[in-house]
């Protein structure tokens, strides 16, 4: 039986599944494991577009700022939930809320409070 140069791009291929060979398993395994990153690269596409407009959110602290409301956004889009729905449902309420009960205003809380037309076709 002919025997494959160590250089060839059969042997790369194989090689690099070899390598890759337990997450290919995991993915096999588990119905929910995605076989791409294309979910973190559309949330992700957002950021991407406005990085030129982030030079001028002031300080550091306005691009902290900025993040974490993309953060807040994609979350809620991730989980079918309208961003404006939830985040106009929390800045309503945040004011009056005890700082000790904050995880009462994470989404997963939240979304059962809002009403169906909140509910969006989550992000796939």
């Amino acid at each position: 039986m002919p025997q494959l140069s160590a250089k060839s791009d059969t042997t790369k291929s194989i090689q690099y599944s070899l390598n890759r060979w337990p997450a290919l398993a995991y993915y096999c395994e588990d119905g929910q494991a995605e076989i791409d990153n294309l979910i973190a690269e559309r949330a992700l596409r957002g950021v991407a577009m406005g990085r030129r407009n982030y030079l001028f959110a002031g300080a550091d602290s306005g691009g902290e700022r900025a993040a974490a409301m993309y953060s807040l956004i994609g979350t809620a889009r991730l989980n079918g939930i309208n961003p404006e729905a939830y985040l106009t449902y929390v800045l309503e309420r945040i004011a009056d809320h005890p700082a000790n009960r904050i995880d009462e205003m994470m989404l997963w809380k939240v979304a059962q409070y809002l009403p169906d037309t909140a509910k969006i076709a989550p992000i796939r």
